[in-house]
């Protein structure tokens, strides 16, 4: 009775995803360190901003809707990283008073659910990135900015989230127990 969790677990730890998820791992993990790099340039920005404005007392053109731009993008380009670590905001009251039997069939469930509205935000990001491209969109401050760029983080960072959802769908699938989140002992049913 206590060697089959332990079983599992030892099984789990030998298990070695295939390579397409492994790279795509990998490519979520770049887009995390870049969505920092850019929360790293939007501080480095309002420190600026504020040395301009305090300091030199002039006002700024860009530097208030760069912030506001990069943080976006961050957040976006982010999302595939965050889902990589599981740490996007989640309900696991249910799946943890479920007995073991019950948890993958629901994990399952709620990806394509989530995999389904998140396709929709990827093919309504592009018509919005496409339109703000093609009809030449900028900024209507001083600054005049592209918004076409900033457009693009939205089915860049969706697709990206999309195919990391499809990598976990696919452990959830055929992956061991241990991709599957576990429960506290002292909540769990088994």
């Amino acid at each position: 009775m206590s060697n089959a969790p332990a079983a599992s677990a030892t099984a789990g730890a030998d298990y070695r995803p295939p390579v397409a998820l492994r790279a795509l791992g990998a490519v979520s993990t770049l887009f995390g360190v870049i969505a920092a790099l850019m929360i790293l340039a939007s501080v480095l920005i309002t420190c600026h901003m504020i040395f301009v404005r305090g300091v030199l007392g002039q006002s700024t053109i860009w530097q208030t809707e760069a912030v506001i731009y990069l943080m976006i993008g961050a957040t976006l380009l982010g999302l595939p990283y965050v889902q990589k670590l599981r740490g996007h905001v989640g309900v696991d009251l249910l799946p943890h008073m479920l007995p073991r039997s019950l948890r993958r069939p629901l994990a399952v469930l709620v990806m394509v659910a989530t995999i389904v509205m998140v396709a929709a935000m990827v093919w309504y990001g592009w018509e919005m990135f496409h339109q703000a491209w093609r009809r030449g969109w900028k900024s209507e401050s001083v600054w005049a900015f592209p918004l076409w760029i900033t457009y693009l983080s939205v089915p860049l960072g969706f697709g990206l989230y999309l195919l990391q959802l499809l990598a976990d769908l696919w452990l959830a699938v055929f992956g061991p127990d241990t991709t599957l989140p576990e429960p506290h002992p002292e909540r769990s049913p088994d």
